[in-house]
């Protein structure tokens, strides 16, 4: 499956005009990614346990491949999401945002019962590092494909303003991380919103369906795969042309954070969108750039930052086209 891959035809949703893009320069950079952490599933039974569980086909998943996952409830709200890949026959690495990670892990643990599983926070083995910039000789040549060498597993992610981008892991004892430094890091997370594959952190936990937050466009979900937590919610609202609620990018003259609401002014009574992720536009901290999760008849304009008076929204071109709504 295309990471950019969609079930439905893919058009673009009326949106107002894009800002001109002013980016800053390419930079290559590396920084250690604090916010991540990683879960270890080992054991004969990982595959056919996690593919019973996220939304990704899991158990089809081989060696030298990463793909995009989400974790639902019942409901088909995101617990979390995570890049996924092998480490061996039967070991799988699932990264995800640090600050759900304890949570996340227990309440996938109490769903193994007899399979022959086990969980185990992996943090502490890896160092996950954000490379950003100019593609390395090791680096795999398409998004979600995974190689391992001399500069530990790297596992490439979709580009982002032109500029490749890779997670790599880095074994605790053995290889250098790289120190980190404060314009690495802006680098990497505003290189990470203008990709537009959603996270979900802590402040975002059940927020979403994953259509709301495009994690079908990007390649997150397969619709035959079998049955997961929340998955007649997912195919009722891929299929019943229900979804009303997308993700676009936005600019803000202000900070911006995960879950902060959005209002638009024909409805200023209640939010009309949530924050998925934001990050300052690198060198300058007056710009701050966000994919936001929203109603899509209000993405027209007319859309206010954390109240109806609050600061202005400008969007943002998608890096990928969206599916036609029914």
């Amino acid at each position: 499956m295309s990471p950019l891959s969609s079930a439905s035809p893919a058009s673009a949703l009326p949106v107002l005009p894009a800002v001109p893009a002013q980016e800053p320069d390419a930079s290559p950079a590396a920084t250690v990614l604090g916010d991540w952490g990683l879960i270890a599933a080992r054991g004969e039974d990982a595959a056919a346990f996690l593919h019973g569980q996220l939304t990704q086909d899991i158990a089809t998943l081989g060696p030298g491949q990463a793909r995009l996952a989400g974790y639902c409830s019942a409901k088909g709200r995101l617990l979390a999401t995570f890049i996924v890949w092998r480490g061996s026959e039967h070991e799988f690495f699932l990264a995800c945002s640090s600050d759900l990670l304890a949570a996340t892990m227990r309440r996938l643990s109490m769903f193994v019962l007899r399979a022959r599983c086990r969980l185990t926070d992996a943090s502490a083995e890896h160092r996950l590092v954000g490379l950003s910039g100019l593609a390395g000789p090791h680096w795999p040549s398409q998004p979600w494909q995974v190689s391992a060498g001399p500069e530990g597993t790297l596992i490439r992610l979709p580009d982002a303003c032109g500029q490749a981008r890779a997670l790599q892991v880095l074994a605790a004892a053995g290889q250098d991380a790289p120190a980190s430094n404060p314009p690495a890091s802006d680098w990497w997370n505003w290189l990470e919103v203008r990709s537009a594959v959603p996270r979900v952190v802590a402040a975002t936990v059940e927020r979403f369906v994953p259509q709301m937050v495009n994690l079908e466009v990007v390649g997150g979900v397969h619709f035959q795969k079998g049955c997961y937590p929340g998955q007649e919610v997912v195919a009722r609202s891929q299929y019943r042309g229900t979804l009303k609620r997308r993700a676009f990018l936005f600019e803000a003259p202000a900070p911006a954070h995960p879950g902060q609401d959005i209002f638009a002014a024909s409805d200023p009574g209640q939010p009309a969108g949530t924050v998925v992720l934001a990050a300052a536009v690198p060198g300058e901290p007056a710009r701050t750039q966000l994919l936001a999760e929203m109603k899509i008849a209000e993405a027209a304009g007319g859309l206010h930052l954390g109240a109806a008076n609050g600061p202005a929204l400008q969007a943002l071109d998608l890096p990928y086209p969206l599916p036609a709504e029914a």
